[in-house]
């Protein structure tokens, strides 16, 4: 398990302004190139990954490879999604 380095940026992925409740994604680019992930609701809980890899997923997010996942999804939900 990586450590997180202390203090780190972390960035909430919330529309700016969205106060709650939560829980939300939040990551922080560390500065030995690893991209550290948490959830509000659980911030001792971290995932690490490499830069690289987090570039890939941000690419597929933006060309639609992981739009099958939210198909059907209404946007005001906030349970379980499958």
């Amino acid at each position: 398990m990586t450590d997180v380095p202390t203090g780190p940026t972390w960035i909430r992925a919330a529309a700016e302004g969205d106060e709650g409740p939560g829980p939300w994604i939040e990551i922080a680019f560390g500065p030995d190139g690893l991209v550290h992930l948490r959830e509000t609701g659980d911030p001792t809980t971290v995932v690490t990954t490499t830069r690289s890899k987090w570039d890939a997923f941000a690419k597929g997010v933006r060309a639609g490879e992981f739009d099958h996942f939210v198909e059907g999804v209404d946007e005001r939900d906030t349970g379980t999604r499958p």
